[in-house]
Order: structure tokens, then C-alpha cells, then sequence
């Protein structure tokens, strides 16, 4: 995982003794919030001493990846996922919003908490908007079945108690 960048922090005492590499998993949409909200809130996790995974600007997205992702997944307590109006327009977004579900599904203890960023839930949860448009453009290129997945997380995660940032301001 040479690509991958994590906040210098020091991870906590307890997370290493219960297995966790990291304080938290960050995932966003890196063209809609990279260099504004998701840096601010990397910044401030990593200033309270969060030790956070979050890919690297320079990591080429592709299935060969997906392993390393699915691992930082498991190694990390708790995931934020950042929603922002074209999220959903992101194949690989998707696929890792269905892999930090699975992992909710499947360990007890891991908690995702959701981020609303220039969206609304509603707009998740019933996939509206500029989130409706991206799956419009999905249904034309993806299989039924994996469509399907895609929804019914988005579906999922919106119905999680969350944090709402209506404001188009960058912090």
C-alpha cells in the first residue's frame, strides 16, 4: 500500500489491541470534495490524533486496488463516507460504499456515519437529483445486478443517522 496516505497521528492503544490499523476510513468522491471539505475534515481528524486512510490523489483507480481497499476497510474501526452531488456518478464509489456495508453487515462493532455534503439524504435514499442522473448513465453501461447493489446501499446508508452540510461552502 505504497499509494496510500494516513494522517500522522498516533493511532490509539485500544484500536491496536483490538486489531485496528486505523481511527478511521475516509471515503469521497476526490473531484467533488478532495481539495475542499474531505481536506478540512482529514486535517482536523488527523489534528486530534485520528489515524485516517484515505487514497492518495495519485492512486490510479482500477479493480487492482480493490484488494488493498477491501483490507484498509476491515483494519479501520468506524468509516465516514462523504456524499456530495456526484458521488454517484463514481463506479468506484459505489463499489466501496458496498464494501463498507458488507462490513456493517458482518462486524458488529464497525460503524459507518455518514456525510451529506450539497446533498440530501432523500436525495441518497431515493437516488434523486444529481444522484438519479448518474444511474440513469449506470443502467446504460452496468450489469442489472450491480445497479441494483448500488441502490439498495445508497438506499441503506441514507436511512443512517448522519451529518447534514447544506452549506456549498468549502469547510
Amino acid at each position: 500500500m505504497a499509494h496510500v496516505r494516513a494522517a500522522q497521528g498516533t493511532s490509539s492503544d485500544s484500536n491496536t489491541r483490538l486489531g485496528y490499523l486505523y481511527d478511521v476510513f475516509l471515503s469521497f468522491r476526490g473531484k467533488d470534495t478532495h481539495r475542499t471539505f474531505t481536506d478540512h475534515l482529514y486535517t482536523a481528524l488527523k489534528n486530534v490524533g485520528f489515524f485516517t486512510f484515505r487514497d492518495d490523489d495519485k492512486l490510479k483507480r482500477g479493480e487492482y486496488i480493490k484488494p488493498g481497499l477491501q483490507k484498509a476497510i476491515r483494519q479501520s474501526q468506524p468509516s465516514v463516507v462523504v456524499f456530495s452531488k456526484d458521488y454517484a456518478s463514481s463506479r468506484w464509489c459505489l463499489d466501496e460504499l458496498v464494501m463498507i456495508l458488507k462490513r456493517k453487515r458482518t462486524t458488529s462493532d464497525h460503524v459507518v456515519l455518514p456525510v451529506f455534503h450539497g446533498v440530501e439524504p432523500s436525495h441518497v435514499g431515493k437516488q434523486t437529483r444529481s444522484i438519479g442522473n448518474a444511474f440513469s448513465r449506470h443502467e446504460k453501461t452496468q450489469s442489472p445486478n450491480k445497479v441494483k447493489g448500488w441502490r439498495k446501499a445508497l438506499a441503506e446508508v441514507a436511512d443512517l443517522a448522519g451529518i447534514v452540510f447544506s452549506n456549498e461552502a468549502d469547510g
